[in-house]
């Protein structure tokens, strides 16, 4: 915790706002926070706090504190000091930086494999797409903003105690839920969906679901699964190749290295995320003796 001699030993921490002009307040709506809306702190350590801004209140962390108010209308990417004179510097947070700090329920799916997860299993505006497994929220999240305000996503959860948190968690990226549903059963036992783009499949043993993506999905829609361990992977790989309903199975990891850049030295960092899980990804297909299934001359 600083105490009152760091802050009278460095002139750096009590720093002058830059004032903020109404010209730059009022350029655009979406460059100015807005009440409800969550805010990411950063102070000049690269230390972040996650804040949702409400008419009269106020945020406090061991640097002082800061009315709500004072944020409230201002410009994202705005200078605000604390009532100890620290400098913060105020932005929206990313979902990546929401998913790290957002409260947690079960293990979550962090940004670098989010990300892979929407380009690799194709999800576009407008897509349907079912989930097996809500978790915390952040792959829900993630999935709802990528199928747009023409598309739908429903997500099947076994464990009830987990859904109000999750849900929780969704609403706080993305108010508007209306597109989202969420049934409280095993996905094992079917799924009701029919004509589906896209099965994303957070599930220990998910090749107990493969029987049930194929009957739900279109041909020529995508199974995703995100696992930990290339065994539970093998098991799928193996499951999905004796279905006869899909093709193109194929396995990827993402390992992620950030790098610290600056004008005496560039290094990569002395941390990274390494493994985190696999993702397999197959196409759903016309098995072999089907209409539309080239037979040979």
């Amino acid at each position: 915790m600083t105490s009152p001699n760091d802050d009278a030993s460095n002139d750096r921490d009590c720093l002058e706002a830059p004032p903020l002009t109404m010209t730059e307040a009022d350029a655009d709506d979406r460059s100015r926070f807005r009440a409800g809306e969550l805010a990411l702190f950063l102070d000049r350590k690269g230390r972040t706090y996650q804040e949702t801004l409400t008419a009269g209140g106020e945020f406090h962390c061991h640097l002082g504190w800061l009315p709500h108010d004072d944020v409230i209308g201002q410009p994202v990417g705005g200078w605000y000091a604390t009532s100890r004179g620290h400098v913060m510097l105020g932005i929206r947070p990313t979902l990546g930086d929401y998913v790290r700090l957002m409260p947690r329920g079960p293990q979550v799916i962090y940004a670098k494999d989010l990300g892979n997860i929407v380009s690799m299993a194709d999800i576009f505006p407008g897509a349907t797409v079912v989930e097996a497994g809500l978790g915390s929220g952040a792959l829900t999240t993630a999935l709802l903003r990528a199928v747009g305000p023409n598309g739908r996503v429903h997500s099947y959860e076994i464990n009830e105690a987990v859904v109000n948190k999750a849900l929780s968690n969704v609403r706080s990226v993305i108010p508007d839920t209306s597109r989202h549903e969420v049934t409280v059963g095993d996905i094992f036992e079917g799924i009701s969906d029919t004509e589906v783009d896209r099965v994303i499949l957070d599930l220990p043993e998910p090749w107990h679901a493969v029987d049930a993506a194929a009957n739900a999905l279109i041909t020529g829609g995508i199974l995703l699964s995100f696992l930990p361990t290339i065994l539970q992977v093998q098991e799928l790989v193996l499951a999905l190749n004796s279905d006869g309903r899909f093709a193109r199975v194929e396995t990827a990891e993402t390992m992620l290295r950030g790098w610290n850049v600056s004008r005496r030295s560039v290094r990569p960092a002395h941390r990274m995320v390494a493994h985190s899980g696999f993702i397999t990804t197959a196409v759903r297909c016309v098995p072999p003796g089907r209409e539309g299934y080239a037979s040979r001359p």
